[in-house]
Formats: structure tokens, sequence, C-alpha cells
């Protein structure tokens, strides 16, 4: 009997179950994009937060970056045809397999940040109105016309 091999994605399958990505590695991910009748290819890179299902058919990782400052994460298929290729640009030791915690670590960052830059209460119970305003930060007076 002749054994018959049934291709049920465009994907190559070996390749992709050979895909080594891990929770906090930095991967390059290229996607192919189709516009009207061409097509391009678009690079998204970030840090893996989370990989679900392992290797199975319906796998997917999820890949987080900020761009001008806002978070964008975005869920991958494993074997997506879409996807080009997948690229381990950095790897980082976790001790988690999911890292959720990190979009409220930088939320938390980024606004201790701009409180200090404002020079405005870092403590829950202290009060505006206690500080003063930063001499670096001059106040606008609008003008009517």
């Amino acid at each position: 009997m002749e054994k018959t091999t049934i291709k049920l994605s465009p994907a190559n399958i070996e390749d992709r179950k050979a895909l080594d990505i891990r929770a906090g590695d930095i991967v390059r991910v290229s996607q192919k994009i189709k516009e009207k009748d061409k097509t391009r290819i678009q690079i998204f890179e970030g840090m893996v937060l989370a990989i679900k299902h392992g290797k199975e058919s319906g796998g997917t990782f999820t890949v987080r970056k900020v761009m001008s400052g806002v978070g964008v994460e975005k869920i991958f298929p494993i074997y997506s045809p879409s996807i080009d290729k997948v690229e381990v640009v950095k790897r980082s030791k976790v001790k988690r397999a999911k890292l959720y915690f990190i979009r409220e670590k930088v939320t938390r960052e980024v606004r201790h940040k701009m409180r200090k830059l404002l020079n405005l209460p870092t403590t829950k119970n202290a009060k505006v109105e206690d500080y003063d305003e930063p001499e670096e930060v001059e106040a606008v007076e609008e003008t009517k016309d």
C-alpha cells in the first residue's frame, strides 16, 4: 500500500514544529499582508508573552511591543500560512510561562515617571495641592483676538 501525504497548510509544518520560542523571547515575525493585488511582508518585533496549546494544530503565541507609547499585542497562529518566518532575536530567562504581568508593570512605570516629571505626589495619600508646579513647565496664557 502506498502512503499518501496530505498537505493541510501551505506553511512548512516541520519547520514550525522545530520552532523553539518561549515566553520572554524577543522575536521578529515576518507576516505576509495582501493589499488588493500585491503582497508585502510586514515585520512585527516584540516580546513573547505566552504560548498556548504548544505545537498542536491550533497553537498560538502572543507577541507584545510598544509603538508610540502604546502597547500593541498580536496573537499569531503557529501554523498560519500568512506568517513567512519567525526569528528569535534575543532569549531571556524568565520564571513564568505566561508573562501577562508585563502589561501592568509597564503602565505602572510610565505613570511613575510622569509623576516625577510633573512633580506630582507619588503616594496615594498625598494631595496635589501640597506640591508646587515645576519651574521648567510654564503656563501659557491664551489670548483672544
